[in-house]
């Protein structure tokens, strides 16, 4: 069930790494190990199969014969999958590159076609099959057979042709040794001859047959046979690869095979890109791809895993003596490295790009900033954007810190820098990334805080110098595609950090420096300049707006405006469509600020549809002012309305006492009331403890009425309803001191209060005055009588008063209760 030793053995460049996968009874794939692929002849058999041979142990992972039924589906350009009548499960291959996929699925057509072909002529198969036991002897005489065999032969023989020619283990020996002859010779017949024979071999696309053309020993050879394509003229490519191509060491590999698989891949590469360009099909060039692939991959893993030789390398470029030459070559050899490395996997990537960052990879690329030297700069910031498209996470780490925030004033400098014909974004990009959303947030923070604090003004600062009419043309005005990166920073940092830019744009003159731009010659940066007005609005601040308005920073917009006339360009857009945004976001400031500024320039364009909507939307906006000025008005007159009547009230609870006091002191003496005299037993009637008196009514001492037999009758509990009679009198007596207030508005707040309060205090004001003023009975007093007759007064001591003082107190006490009855009806 095993393939041939020399399958399992044979290079990985033969092999295309894939992940086996089986489909359960559940419906799921079941990963059945890691391996590489190729296709070779099973085991006692002659038929073709898919071998999967584990990359760890070299296990078979899997045999399939190939079936010449259509039951192989190409799924994502990286999946191959099928049904197994053997497994009686489907199967699938995921390979890791589209090359290696591509290539297979060829093999696999091919060799269907094949099938069908022996399918339907048996025969002519086996009698094509016989003439092909042998290849013809490699000599001059013999050559056209042998070009007739390799070009001439039907696809089914080129597999035996292929066999034949892997089973002679001297034919291209022989081959390149008759090439060395011809050429001496001058034969240039002989010569065409074995151009085309290399080039069909080739063709055959076998990659056991590259192993061997690209060998050391033959690739030169090779490429000299190729040298006579009768159709071009000849170029001598082996004095070129060997006197103008120099391999350069920044630092010395010594590992041998790391060094021939450097060698090999250049050479298949130049190979593939200026010798056979104009010959090679797609299958080949596919197959040639993935031997490249796979010989980088061998490269990188061989280097990266030599400590010794990553340890001398992060020496050299630290070293403060390094000349700049060496520096440059060093720099150029790191760069290279990265790049090589995305013939790795995922995983081992990320566990370089770390490793890297751990022997200082980015302190070595803040020195290259530093540099003079442009091209040294632009090869730094190429393996910044390495680093940045693997795991932006391990720059942002880096920058956050406090020995690499400096590095970010390094790239913002780059990015003002002109750098000629290779400007670039690099700089542009790297800067984004560090300064995203999505990284997390104690790294985000740091790295925000430091642009902001230290870099954002000096990006300001060179929009306006170089904006300055006496700056257009020198030196220091910087180039348009300078100040078109900055907009576009600018613009990528409104969304990303709104209260930043909120705080530093509502100082004064700032966005003004930005809207300098609008007086540039360079239409595409006036445009920048509205992109960045249209964004700085998106954020739909009213502080923003109203900071806008007030300082009337679209002036220099609408000059642009109204200056391009009618000439329908991108400038014209970019307004009319900042325009629109403001009217179809209702934001009200903005379009009250442009319609009363500015339609006197802008009535000219009424005929334009986003101006007309702009004026309806500009007279909805008033009149729905003015419908809410009148019903706030309404509603804050009755506001203060309720609020002066608060404090009305306020003001006559608080001065009740004082008034009640006063008219206490006004009464006659004759309508006070005395306290009880003490009684015969001993105890005293406390008439303020037992009755509290309302209206301020004092009680006195008074010795001359003593009487120790008098016992004074029970005292009546007063009722509720008379404490709140008693209030709503005292409330009532205020009212009419508050006549300008609506008289539905201070019913409305009198009876908001509690009613029962107003019940009960009016009450307990009626019972005190009918206590103070009015006698209930007249009572008569016996000369000399010791007994006292007590009527059913509401008073629990009993007055002795004489006729006229009785009368007085009558007509006095009639007086109040009619006022009173008045007031309170």
């Amino acid at each position: 069930m095993g393939a041939p030793e020399k399958t399992t053995t044979s290079n990985s460049n033969s092999m295309q790494r894939v992940k086996v996968y089986r489909l359960n009874d559940d419906g799921k794939w079941d990963d059945q190990g890691t391996g590489h692929v190729t296709i070779d002849y099973i085991e006692r058999s002659e038929e073709l199969g898919l071998f999967v041979i584990d990359e760890e142990d070299n296990e078979t992972l899997l045999v399939h014969r190939i079936s010449s039924d259509d039951i192989y589906r190409k799924q994502e350009d990286t999946i191959i999958s099928w049904r197994d009548s053997e497994y009686s499960s489907e199967l699938a291959l995921s390979f890791q590159e589209t090359t290696g996929c591509s290539y297979i699925w060829d093999n696999i057509y091919n060799v269907q076609r094949n099938l069908n072909f022996n399918t339907l002529s048996n025969e002519t198969y086996h009698g094509a099959n016989s003439e092909l036991r042998e290849l013809p002897e490699v000599e001059l005489s013999t050559l056209p057979s042998i070009l007739k065999v390799v070009v001439e032969s039907s696809i089914t023989d080129q597999l035996c042709v292929t066999e034949l020619i892997l089973h002679d283990q001297k034919f291209f020996r022989k081959l390149m040794d008759l090439f060395s002859v011809c050429e001496d010779l001058e034969n240039y017949d002989g010569l065409h001859i074995l151009y085309k024979i290399v080039r069909g071999i080739i063709l055959l696309n076998s990659l056991p047959i590259f192993e061997k053309l690209f060998s050391d020993e033959l690739i030169m050879d090779i490429i000299g046979c190729l040298e006579y394509d009768p159709d071009v003229p000849h170029f001598h490519h082996r004095k070129f690869l060997k006197e103008h191509v120099v391999f350069k060491e920044a630092i010395p590999i010594k590992d041998p095979l790391a060094l021939s698989k450097i060698h090999q891949t250049y050479r298949i590469s130049y190979l593939k890109d200026v010798v056979l360009s104009r010959v090679l099909d797609e299958a080949t060039v596919a197959s040639l791809n993935s031997i490249i692939h796979s010989n980088n991959g061998m490269v990188v893993t061989m280097l990266k895993d030599d400590n010794i030789f990553i340890k001398e390398l992060f020496t050299r470029l630290k070293s403060p003596s390094l000349g700049l030459d060496s520096k440059m070559n060093l720099v150029y050899f790191v760069q290279e490295f990265c790049n090589l490395s995305k013939s790795l996997q995922v995983v081992q990537q990320l566990r370089l790009f770390r490793d890297l960052v751990t022997e200082g990879i980015f302190d070595v690329i803040a020195d290259i900033l530093h540099s003079e030297d442009k091209k040294l700069i632009l090869t730094g910031t190429d393996i910044l954007m390495l680093f940045v498209s693997q795991d932006p996470s391990l720059l942002r780490s880096y920058v956050s810190r406090k020995e690499g925030a400096s590095l970010i004033g390094l790239l913002v400098k780059s990015m003002l820098k002109d750098f000629g014909d290779d400007m670039h974004c690099q700089f542009l990009e790297i800067i984004r990334s560090l300064l995203d959303t999505y990284s997390p947030a104690g790294q985000r923070d740091a790295i925000v805080d430091i642009f902001y604090k230290r870099h954002l003004d000096e990006l300001l600062d060179v929009i306006t110098s170089s904006c300055s009419n006496r700056n257009f043309g020198n030196k220091k005005s910087a180039k348009p595609e300078i100040l078109m990166n900055i907009c576009d920073l600018l613009c990528f940092c409104v969304p990303q950090h709104p209260y930043k830019i909120k705080s530093i744009f509502m100082l004064p003159g700032v966005i003004d420096k930005v809207l300098s731009l609008t007086c540039r010659k360079e239409k595409y940066l006036v445009v920048a300049a509205i992109r960045f007005t249209r964004t700085l609005i998106s954020l739909k601040d009213e502080q923003l707006m109203n900071h806008i308005a007030k300082n009337n920073l679209f002036k220099p917009i609408v000059d642009v405006f109204v200056g391009n006339g009618s000439r329908y360009n991108l400038l014209n857009s970019a307004v009319l469509e900042l325009f629109e945004y403001i009217r179809k976001e209702n934001l009200k400031i903005l379009v009250k600020y442009l319609v009363e500024t500015f339609w006197e320039q802008l009535v000219k364009f009424d005929n334009l549809p986003s101006l007309q909507s702009l004026k309806v939307k500009y007279e909805q906006v008033m009149e729905q002012a003015t419908s809410q000025t009148g019903a706030y008005g309404l509603n804050a007159r009755r506001r203060v309305d309720e609020r002066a009547l608060d404090k009305e009230e306020e003001d006559y609870f608080n001065e009740d006492s004082d008034e009640e006091d006063s008219t206490s002191a006004s009464m006659p003496r004759a309508t006070r009331v005395r306290p009880q005299p003490s009684l015969s037993n001993g105890s005293a009637t406390n008439s303020s403890s037992s009755s509290p008196r309302a209206g301020g009514l004092v009680d006195y001492a008074d010795d001359e009425y003593d009487d120790e037999n008098y016992k004074p009758p029970p005292r009546k509990k007063k009722s509720e309803d008379d404490d709140e009679a008693g209030l709503e009198l005292r409330l009532k007596r205020k009212l009419p001191s508050s006549k300008q207030e609506p008289d539905l508005v201070k019913k409305q707040r009198l009876t908001g209060k509690s009613h029962k309060s107003k019940e009960s205090v009016f009450a307990t004001l009626c019972s005190t005055l009918s206590q103070a003023v009015l006698p209930s009975k007249k009572t008569t007093n016996a000369p000399n009588s010791q007994d006292t007759n007590v009527g059913p007064t509401n008073d629990k001591t009993c007055q002795d008063t004489s006729p006229n003082e009785e009368k007085e107190a009558d007509e006095s006490g009639e007086t109040v209760a009619s006022k009173m009855a008045i007031n309170g009806s």
